[in-house]
C-alpha cells in the first residue's frame, strides 16, 4: 500500500492558519453530504438547531483506531454533552434514560450497520432528601457517599439488511464513573476511573463515564472567519470543557468481514423515546465537523435524523460547499473548482488503496483499516502526512482533524498544495496510554484558592472556622459543605429539553 505523503515544509504564516478550522469542518462536512438519509450527525459541537437544546443526547465526536497497546483489537470512542463546566452542579452530568446510545459498524460497505453495540442507563439515588451528588470524600463507586450513580447495559445487535437477526446482552449494571466534582470530594480520580473500566464476555472491553473533551481547535472562525482580520487565533476553545464518554475496545475479527476484508465503517447514534414510547434518532456522528460547517441550516435537523445509507440527498453540500468560498471572499485564497469530488472519495467512499471497502456505497462513515498496525510515533496530519494509521483512516484521538480536513478542503489532493491550520496542535492534556485512552477529566476545583486561602488552609477548613465554633467537627463539616453546595444551587438554571415531534420506527 502506497502511502499518501504530503511535501510539506514548515507551516504557513498566520494568515493561513484561519481557515484550519473552517475547513477543517467544511471537509469533514463535505464527506457526511455524500451520504443517504437514515441516521444523522458528525464530530460537532451543539451543530444542529433542535440537538442543541437537548445536550444529553448530542453526538460531538467519534474516534476509532487499532489500539496502540494492543493491535489486534480496535477501539471506538464515542462523546456526549458538549461543553460540560467542570463545577457545573449540583446537578453534574449524567447519560438520559430514555435513550439508546449506538455504536454501529458497517464491515462490508454496503452503508447499513451489521453490528450495533446498544449502551442503555439507569439512574440511582441513594438520599434524595439532599441536593448533593456527593456527601463526603468519593473513595470507590460503590462509595455511600456517591449520592448519584448510574449503570449500564449493553447489548449487541446483530442485523442483515436493517432487519435484526439476533440481540445479545453482553454487559448487565455495570458501573459508570462519575463527574470529577472536585479535589475534595473525589481525591483519586483516577482510581475512579479505573473502576468504570469492564471486561466484557468475548474479550472486549468497555467504559462509559466523563473524560476532557478530546476535541482542540479554536472555534473563533464562526465570529466571521476569526474576525475578517485573523485576531486571536490559537486558543484551544474547548479546554477545559468535559464530556461524556462511551468507549468499546474489541478484538478486530469480531467486527470485521473477514481477514480479507478488514475495512469497518464506524458511527454513532442517539434514539430517544418519544411521547408514544417509540425510539426516533435525534443524532448521529461519523466524520467529524460534517453537520456543523457542511450543511446548512434547512438540513441540519433532516441529517441528524437521517441514515447513512440515505446520504445521497445531502450530496450536493460536498460537492459544492460553502466554506471555501467564504475563505475567498474575506482572505482572497482561491476556492478550488466545482464539483468537488476530491472530497468524495476522502469524507464518503474511503481512498482507494487505504481504507475503501470493495464495492463500496458512498456514506458518510468513519473508515477503518483495521489491517494497517498503529503508528510507533503518530503525526498529527495522519495520511495527508505519511502515517497511513490516521485520519482519515479512522480517527486517533491525537489527529488534528481541523487541519488535515481543512487542507483537504482548499485543494491539498487537487494540486492546491497548503499548510492551513487554526494554531491549535494538539489537545491541552495528554491521553493515557491505555484504555479507555481519553484524559482524566478536569475537575470542578480547578480554579484558584479564594483569598486569603492556601494549599494548606483551604476553602472547607476556613468555612467551618467561621460557621461554628461549639459544634462537632463532623457538624462542622456537613454545615460547610451544605453552605458550599447551597450557594451554587441557588444560581442554578434549569435547562428546557425540546421535544422531537417527528416520530421514526425502527426496526432494531
Amino acid at each position: 500500500m502506497t502511502p499518501i505523503s504530503r511535501s510539506g515544509a514548515g507551516r504557513a504564516s498566520v494568515a493561513t492558519l484561519i481557515c484550519g478550522a473552517l475547513a477543517a469542518g467544511g471537509l469533514a462536512a463535505a464527506g457526511v453530504t455524500a451520504l443517504e438519509p437514515g441516521a444523522a450527525a458528525a464530530s460537532s459541537h451543539r451543530e444542529a438547531p433542535l440537538i442543541s437544546g437537548t445536550p444529553q443526547y448530542d453526538n460531538t465526536d467519534v474516534y476509532a483506531f487499532v489500539s496502540p497497546d494492543k493491535p489486534d483489537t480496535t477501539t471506538i470512542v464515542a462523546n456526549w454533552i458538549p461543553f460540560e463546566e467542570p463545577a457545573g452542579g449540583p446537578n453534574f452530568f449524567t447519560f438520559a434514560e430514555d435513550a439508546q446510545y449506538d455504536l454501529h459498524i458497517d464491515n462490508n460497505g454496503d452503508a447499513q450497520g451489521e453490528l450495533v453495540y446498544r449502551f442503555t442507563f439507569r439512574t440511582h439515588v441513594k438520599n434524595k432528601k439532599t441536593f448533593l451528588y456527593n456527601t463526603g470524600p468519593v473513595e470507590s463507586l460503590d462509595d455511600p457517599d456517591l449520592n448519584i450513580t448510574q449503570t449500564y447495559d449493553v447489548e449487541l445487535l446483530r442485523l442483515k439488511n436493517q432487519h435484526l437477526v439476533s440481540r445479545t446482552k453482553v454487559a448487565n449494571d455495570v458501573p459508570v464513573a462519575p463527574s470529577n466534582v472536585g479535589k475534595a470530594s473525589m481525591p483519586d480520580y483516577a482510581k475512579l476511573r479505573s473502576q468504570a473500566v469492564h471486561e466484557l464476555a468475548g474479550g472486549a472491553t468497555s467504559f462509559a463515564g466523563q473524560a476532557d473533551d478530546p476535541f482542540f481547535l479554536d472555534l473563533r472562525v464562526f465570529d466571521l472567519l476569526y474576525g475578517g482580520d485573523l485576531s486571536e487565533v490559537g486558543n484551544d476553545t474547548l479546554k477545559g470543557y468535559n464530556v461524556n464518554s462511551i468507549a468499546l475496545q474489541v478484538p478486530t475479527h469480531m467486527i470485521t468481514e473477514s481477514a480479507e476484508q478488514p475495512i469497518v465503517g464506524i458511527w454513532s447514534t442517539t434514539q430517544r423515546k418519544n411521547a408514544r414510547g417509540h425510539f426516533t434518532q435525534v443524532s448521529r456522528l461519523g466524520m467529524p465537523l460534517v453537520n456543523e460547517v457542511v450543511n446548512p441550516i434547512r438540513d441540519k435537523d433532516k441529517f441528524n435524523a437521517s441514515a447513512p445509507w440515505n446520504d445521497g440527498q445531502f450530496l450536493k453540500n460536498v460537492t459544492e460547499p460553502e466554506l471555501p468560498k467564504l475563505i475567498e471572499g474575506i482572505y482572497k485564497i482561491p476556492a478550488p473548482a466545482e464539483p468537488r469530488n476530491d472530497l468524495v472519495e476522502v469524507f464518503l467512499t474511503g481512498v482507494k488503496g487505504l481504507n475503501q471497502p470493495p464495492h463500496v456505497r458512498p456514506a458518510e462513515q468513519l473508515r477503518l483499516n483495521t489491517s494497517i498496525e498503529p503508528a510507533a510515533e503518530p503525526k498529527r496530519l495522519g495520511v495527508l502526512d505519511g502515517d497511513n494509521a490516521g485520519f482519515p483512516n479512522g480517527r486517533r484521538l491525537t489527529d488534528d482533524v481541523i487541519d488535515a480536513s481543512l487542507q483537504v478542503v482548499e485543494g491539498e489532493l487537487v494540486g492546491a498544495k497548503n499548510d492551513l491550520g487554526d494554531a491549535v496542535d494538539k489537545n491541552d492534556k495528554e491521553f493515557e496510554k491505555a484504555f479507555p485512552y481519553v484524559a482524566l477529566p478536569t475537575e470542578g476545583s480547578r480554579g484558584p484558592l479564594a483569598k486569603g486561602t492556601s494549599g494548606e488552609n483551604d476553602v472547607r477548613n476556613q468555612l467551618g472556622d467561621a460557621v461554628s465554633s461549639g459544634g462537632s467537627a463532623d457538624d462542622t463539616t456537613l454545615v460547610a459543605a451544605s453552605a458550599g453546595a447551597g450557594a451554587i444551587g441557588v444560581v442554578l438554571v434549569g435547562a428546557g429539553l425540546l421535544w422531537w415531534r417527528r416520530m421514526r420506527e425502527r426496526a432494531y
